[in-house]
């Protein structure tokens, strides 16, 4: 009884899976957090926050030890003659050196490095503003092609009604068998037509599902959203949304962020010029051992040889100092150093001016769409209109025995094609429309 349960509770989980219908907001949220190349940047991100800490860490005094050992076998010269001398030697050292003066090395180096860590926060930021636009372009296609089948199925049912409609005037012989075939054969073209916008449906879901990088995407499915049929210009100006952008754009502000550090990076380049200070202090002591006697003495005048802790006590010692590093000449390297620090402030500023340029190309374009767009959309729906009547006038005609039954399938054709031409201007409106309020700073929503 405990397995059929939890077999039951398994299978209801997988169909509340199965039933679940993504929101637009979802979508991004889920891509921005597990997309591989917005992680493989937060692995960059967490290398800069790395640097900064080495760079806030060289504050810190430098401290180390050493404990050595060493022995040696022979004579060693005493006089015009010479003696035994075989030693044991043991010592042991502990070492502090810190930096007292670099003209603001250590200081500008943590500066530069905040700049990059503010580079690569940016970076990320527009990773993801990348995928969130390429998310929501997908779920508006997924959507139109949904409404594409609504279409192909109410154009599928008047060519079913048709055909009925057809196979009885024939059976009653008011119309030639022809009729019925042409009928037929009109039905079977829009099942056609109703299928393929099926499988468009779930091209364009496999697509989004491969763009969030799914693993189960049979069941993948996004919500119905129901977009309006009566569309507003905007009115919004390029010039209001190229200044948000600028002040807003994450790959501007990454480009900000990599002026400073070139400039940071070329006031580090310059403390090369300055002398460098460093202060040590440490402390020691050692131990030697006569291996081949224990008189440390003359050979008149014997003295004990002490003991590794009372040699160690006597022999320690403290010793304290401050270096001055002055640079002289070192083959003009820094002074070319610091050239190219400049060529590389330069190569951040022209960075900066093609980011911004990027963004105002694709702004203005994004405005052209939406105008452009929506005067395709007002075409579309006229055409719509027309079409409309025009295929009731055919139904009327075919009816009234004025008309074909040829006439009145191109007929329905050219309505069934004048909707998904709206369809496809109603998105593209909305998707470009969406796209200029994006760098206008309003985020992406439906």
């Amino acid at each position: 009884m405990k397995k059929v349960l939890t077999i039951v509770l398994g299978l209801s989980v997988l169909g509340l899976n199965a039933q679940k219908k993504w929101s637009l907001r979802e979508c991004v949220d889920y891509a921005v957090e597990h997309n591989l190349q917005v992680i493989q940047n937060q692995y960059s991100k967490q290398i800069q926050d790395v640097n900064l800490k080495i760079a806030q860490n060289n504050y810190l005094p430098s401290v180390s030890a050493n404990v050595g050992n060493n022995v040696s076998f022979g004579q060693a010269s005493l006089g015009t003659g010479s003696i035994r001398n075989d030693v044991f030697r043991n010592n042991a050292n502990i070492a502090a050196d810190v930096l007292v003066y670099n003209n603001g090395r250590l200081e500008k180096t943590i500066r530069k490095t905040q700049f990059d860590v503010e580079a690569s926060q940016y970076d990320i930021e527009t990773i993801k503003n990348d995928i969130s636009l390429q998310i929501a372009q997908q779920y508006l296609t997924t959507l139109l092609n949904k409404e594409i089948v609504k279409i192909s199925q109410s154009a599928t049912e008047n060519a079913k009604k048709q055909y009925d409609r057809a196979k009885i005037t024939t059976q009653v012989g008011t119309t030639a068998q022809t009729i019925v075939a042409e009928a037929e054969a009109a039905w079977a073209r829009e099942k056609q037509n109703l299928k393929t916008a099926e499988i468009n449906v779930g091209r364009s879901l496999f697509a989004l599902a491969q763009l969030l990088q799914l693993q189960d995407y049979r069941s993948f499915d996004v919500e119905n959203v129901e977009i309006g049929d009566q569309l507003s210009p905007q009115l919004i100006s390029v010039e209001d949304v190229l200044n948000t952008a600028y002040e807003s754009q994450p790959q501007i502000k990454a480009a900000e962020s990599r002026i400073k550090s070139a400039l940071a990076q070329t006031e580090v380049t310059r403390t090369a010029f300055w002398p460098t200070v460093t202060a040590s202090v440490g402390i020691g002591s050692f131990y030697n051992n006569l291996l081949n006697t224990d008189n440390v003495g003359s050979p008149t005048f014997y003295v004990k040889e002490g003991g590794f802790f009372n040699q160690y006590k006597d022999n320690f010692g403290q010793q304290g100092g401050v270096s001055v590093n002055i640079p002289i000449f070192n083959k003009g390297i820094t002074k070319l150093q610091v050239e190219q620090s400049k060529i590389n402030e330069s190569i951040a500023k022209n960075s900066l001016d093609q980011q911004k340029q990027t963004v105002k190309q694709n702004v203005q374009k994004a405005q052209f769409d939406v105008d452009a767009n929506y005067e395709v959309y007002l075409a579309a729906v006229e055409a719509e209109k027309s079409t409309k009547l025009a295929m009731e006038f055919a139904d009327k005609s075919y009816v009234a025995g004025r008309g074909t039954i040829y006439d009145l399938n191109i007929a329905r054709n050219n309505y069934a094609n004048a909707q998904g031409s709206v369809e496809q201007a109603k998105y593209n409106y909305l998707f470009s429309l969406k796209l200029l309020n994006f760098y206008a700073g309003i985020p992406l929503s439906l």
